[in-house]
């Protein structure tokens, strides 16, 4: 019991200690931010570029998994050729853009 009342005694000041003590919780949520936060900003920005410079004739990949050519663009859906078939798909859901040589 004394050795208790000893250590509440000695402790220093409360206000520096407790900024030293939250030190590893920031540290933490920093590295979570630069890890995860920032590469998935940066990811978001180039899928968006990447939508905006759609162009006829591109061939493109949905979320949906369809492999097609871009036959039209409205200002935000797509209309995509996949075989025979024109689908519509929102601008938004093209996954990617395939290389200009990939389907020839």
């Amino acid at each position: 019991m004394e050795i208790l009342l000893l250590l509440a005694q000695a402790r220093p000041g409360g206000a520096a200690s407790s900024f030293i003590s939250a030190l590893p919780i920031l540290f933490i949520l920093i590295i979570f931010w630069v890890m995860l936060v920032v590469p998935q900003r940066r990811q978001a920005k180039e899928h968006l570029a990447m939508v905006t410079s759609l162009q006829k004739g591109d061939q493109v990949v949905t979320a949906g998994g369809l492999i097609g050519e871009v036959v039209q663009i409205k200002e935000d859906q797509v209309q995509v050729r996949t075989g025979q078939a024109i689908v519509v798909v929102e601008r938004a859901k093209i996954s990617r853009r395939l290389a200009a040589d990939a389907g020839k």
